[in-house]
């Protein structure tokens, strides 16, 4: 009775860890999603405003809620990298657009602001993903 007992208890605690990795999806190195959802206004989809603060004051914002791996700008924009993620934060009506993508998906958009940051493309890249560094 005890062994059917422990057994139980162990299976409900390996689903209940498995349910809650899989619920999150900040991660301790990924973009902080539930922040920004919680922090600014949704704008549909992957977009967010903040009406009144610059690109600068909210990419600092975010950077300090999380550290980026990498940070660059230009353009009056400002990019944050997180692994196989990036956060662009643009001005928009004298605020800042808030938008998150793929890794690769924003560096092929903005490659011309990203001089330091490794081609996706290239054999070298590793994206910041469970394997990375392999």
């Amino acid at each position: 009775m005890n062994r059917v007992r422990f057994v139980r208890s162990a299976v409900a605690a390996v689903l209940v860890t498995l349910l809650l990795s899989s619920c999150s999806s900040d991660g301790d190195d990924g973009v902080p999603r539930s922040w920004i959802r919680d922090t600014y206004t949704a704008s549909g989809g992957s977009r967010w405003l903040d009406k009144d603060s610059s690109p600068d004051r909210v990419a600092d914002a975010i950077h300090d809620h999380r550290k980026s791996l990498d940070r660059s700008a230009g353009g009056g924009m400002s990019f944050l990298r997180y692994g196989d993620d990036m956060v662009t934060v643009s001005p928009y009506k004298g605020g800042s657009l808030i938008e998150i993508e793929d890794y690769r998906n924003g560096y092929r958009r903005y490659k011309q602001h990203l001089v330091n940051w490794p081609n996706p493309n290239s054999q070298s890249y590793r994206g910041g993903g469970p394997g990375e560094g392999k």
